[in-house]
Order: structure tokens, then sequence, then C-alpha cells
């Protein structure tokens, strides 16, 4: 009696938090209600087997319970029992699978006026093609990606020359337009997931699989990698942008094509190198950086890293934190810099300088709390080195930095800032902005260092690596 009561309990509370329960599907911004749907005629089928078949189990543990005056009966078989068992099981296994197969046709079925675009997974960072005024996509190859061509086009390919490229975490589409999205991967298995759209499929290494849908609600949805990916896979994170027609053109505009990425260099060094005397009571001169003040060193940095650091500046992305005292000075600053071409000139100037060595106390010491002159303490670089295995995917085996994945060199910088940038992640001090794509990698990355003695650990280790241009 007791368990047979504790069976419908059980029942009655599993119904009661399934429609009670805040885990639930997101709102859907997309024209894919079909899936919604499909999915609850699946739980309503699943939904009544479960109640039938344990309030079934209830009535037979109750009615079938010990008596000493009844004798067990046993029946090998009962066709009548077993056929409506059948009939039964095929109607709910067919009302389960039909819906899912009508629904898989449309799926596969893509609108003759859906705009394409192509979503590239690699570790751990998405990038985004659109095809230009000719409405094709180029041809691309693994073998021919490069710093210079991320994408891999075929720059014989006169398709692929107006194409327009993103190379950024952040894509936008048009409201109320079907848009074909062709998925590659440039590495291992990814998968492109955006809960609101009830879309998902893998990316396959050497083969372009695709989805379709159509954005029916303006905002910004989240894009995920949901096939485990490596060990930063959580970081894979993207942005989708739903904007209105205007907003949407404006977008456009400013997406450089593939025959533009191609131009010739047209920085003006000797441009940079004026506009950076403004910076140099700061950075120092030949961009050595500066302790007391607390400025980074800068020399021989990647152009397209300061190029995208300057902007966060200028943009107000960084140094709006009312706890990042140098970025704020950073951001004040960076109104000295007109325009993205001045931005261009001084990253080229930076980037030609040679960086020098830290001095010889930074070779192993970090300091404990600030950059004052306050008491300090040794990092064990052997431990760094194991901590730094989680840094090196994107960072580099020897802290060099790597253009594919947006990370840059760590080598040879000031390891006072180094501290104070991973501190400055851990706290949310910086990489909260929704604009930061990258700094929301370093703000989950960075959680992995539990201690500021670990930060102090990987720290030392990164000082003891030599810098290479």
């Amino acid at each position: 009696m007791t368990i047979a009561i504790v069976i419908i309990l059980l029942v009655i509370a599993t119904l009661i938090f399934h429609f009670i329960s805040p885990w639930w599907f997101t709102p859907l911004a997309s024209n894919w209600q079909a899936i919604d749907d499909t999915i609850n005629i699946s739980l309503w089928v699943v939904g009544t087997v479960f109640v039938a078949v344990s309030l079934f189990l209830a009535f037979v543990v109750f009615k079938y319970r010990h008596n000493k005056d009844r004798r067990a009966d046993y029946q090998p078989e009962n066709s009548k029992l077993e056929g409506w068992l059948t009939v039964i099981t095929t109607i709910g296994v067919a009302a389960m699978l039909a819906p899912g197969l009508v629904v898989w046709g449309e799926f596969i079925t893509v609108p003759e006026n859906s705009e394409i675009v192509e979503v590239v997974g690699q570790q751990w960072h998405w990038s985004y093609r659109l095809p230009g005024k000719d409405g094709k996509l180029g041809k691309t190859a693994i073998k021919l990606i490069s710093e210079d061509n991320p994408f891999g086009l075929d720059v014989n390919d006169i398709n692929g020359a107006d194409d327009l490229l993103v190379n950024s975490n952040e894509l936008h589409l048009l409201i109320d337009q079907p848009v074909k999205v062709v998925l590659r991967s440039k590495d291992v298995l990814h998968n492109f997931a955006v809960p609101q759209f009830r879309v998902k499929m893998d990316l396959v290494p050497g083969a372009v699989t695709f989805v379709w849908f159509t954005p029916t609600k303006l905002g910004r949805y989240e894009l995920l990698c949901e096939e485990l990916c490596g060990i930063a896979h959580f970081t894979m994170r993207g942005y989708i942008k739903v904007d209105s027609i205007s907003d949407y053109q404006t977008w456009l505009t400013s997406l450089p094509t593939f025959t533009q990425t191609l131009a010739l260099d047209t920085a003006n060094i000797e441009q940079g190198k004026l506009l950076y005397a403004g910076c140099t009571s700061c950075h120092g001169i030949d961009g050595q950086g500066n302790k007391t003040m607390g400025a980074p060193k800068l020399a021989g940095l990647s152009r397209w890293y300061l190029h995208r650091q300057l902007s966060y500046f200028k943009q107000k992305i960084r140094g709006q934190n009312s706890e990042d005292l140098y970025g704020q000075q950073m951001a004040a600053m960076s109104a000295l810099l007109a325009d993205d071409k001045a931005i261009e000139d001084v990253s080229a100037y930076l980037n030609a300088l040679i960086p020098t060595k830290n001095s010889p106390i930074e070779n192993y010491l970090i300091e404990k709390t600030s950059i004052k002159n306050r008491p300090v303490t040794t990092g064990n670089a052997i431990k760094g080195k194991s901590y730094y295995k989680n840094c090196a995917y994107c960072h580099g085996e020897h802290a060099q930095g790597n253009f594919a994945m947006n990370a840059p060199k760590l080598a040879g910088q000031h390891p006072w800032y180094l501290k104070r940038q991973i501190n400055a992640y851990q706290q949310g001090i910086r990489g909260k902005h929704p604009g930061d794509l990258y700094g929301k990698q370093m703000v989950l990355m960075s959680n992995i260092l539990h201690d500021q003695r670990a930060v102090n650990d990987v720290v030392s280790y990164i000082n003891s690596l030599p810098s290479v241009r």
C-alpha cells in the first residue's frame, strides 16, 4: 500500500514540476514554431505513457499485494493484451516520429528568397562571410589560410573578390529575411546553435553543412558551440544581432571586401611617430612601458591587436569601469587619435619598434599587490608552466601570440602589467562590456587561476620566455 501511494505521489510531483518549472525554452525569435510544436507533441506522448504506466504499476502493486489467503496465478501468453500493446505502441511512436519527419522536410528545404551567410568555426572563435553584389560566395581552401587571408579564399576566383568579411564574433542579420547559414570548420568538430532560433547543426572539417531560419525579433542573441571542441570549448561564444533595415545597411557598409583586405598597406609610420609623441610621457619614447606610470610595453606588439585595443578605448568599450583607473586615462588619451587612419598609423609605428628587455628584477619578481613599492613575492615558473598549458592553445606555446585566435603576444610584456590584467578580468573590471568579445573569453579563462599564487606562477612562467618578434 505504501509503495503504491509513493508511486502516485511521484507522478503528481513530476507533473507539477513540469508545468511550473522555470527551465523551459527561451522565447522564440525565428520562424521555427514547428520545432517547438514537435517537441511538445513528443512530451505529451511520453508524458501520457509515463502517467499511464506509473498509475498501472501503482494499481498492480495495490491490487496484487500480499495476501496469505490468495494464490498467485501464472499466465504465459495473452494474445489480446499483446495486440492492444502493439497497436497503442505503434500509434505512440508514429505520433512522435511523423511530425518530426514533416518538420525535417521543411528544415532542409531552403526558401528561394533566402540570403546566404557563411559561418566559420575554429578553436575558439566564430567569423562570418557574406556574398557581395554578385550574390555568390567565392571558393575557399584550408591550405590558403594565412594571416593575410584568414578565410582561405581563392584569389583567382572572381566570385570571391567582393565577398564581405566579418572577422569578429558578432554577425548581423536582417529581420524577417530568410537566411541560409552555410557552415564550415577550420579545424575540429564545432556546432552552430542559437537557442532562440531553434537551429542547431554540426560544423564538420572537410564538409559544408547548413541550416536556415528567418529571424523574427529584433535583439542580440548568443551563438553557442554545442560540440566539445577542446579545452576552451566553453569560451567559444558569438553573437547574432537582428537589425532593422537601416541598421543592417549601416553595418553592411562598414564591412571590407576580400579585395580590400588584400590591398597594399596604407599605414604611414612617420605620421604614426608624430601621433605617438603624445603617448611617450607614459609609455616611453621607445614604447618600453613605464612601471611608475602603470603603462605597459607597446613596442613590437602586433598591429591588429594594437588597432583593436585603441579602437576599444576610443569606442568606450574599454576604460569605462570606475575601478579601471589606467583604462580611464587611456580612454581620454585615445581622443588624440582623430580617426581609424590615425589608429592604423600609430599601430604600425609601435609594431615597428624593437622591444626592450625587462629589467633584471622583473625576470624573477612579481608584485604582490600593486605597481607601487610594496612587498613582492616570487612566482613558481615550474608550476606556472602547467597553468600556462591552458593559455597556450590561444597565445601560443611560447606566448608569441596567434593572429588566427585573436590572441596577443604575452612574452616580453612587464609581469606587473600581466598580473594586473589577469586580476582585472577575474574581478570583472575588464571584459564585461558587450562589445569586448574576446575579453569575455579571457574572463572565463582567467578563473582557471584559482588564487593569487596561481596568477603569480603563470606570470613568472610567461616572464621566463624569450620575447619574439
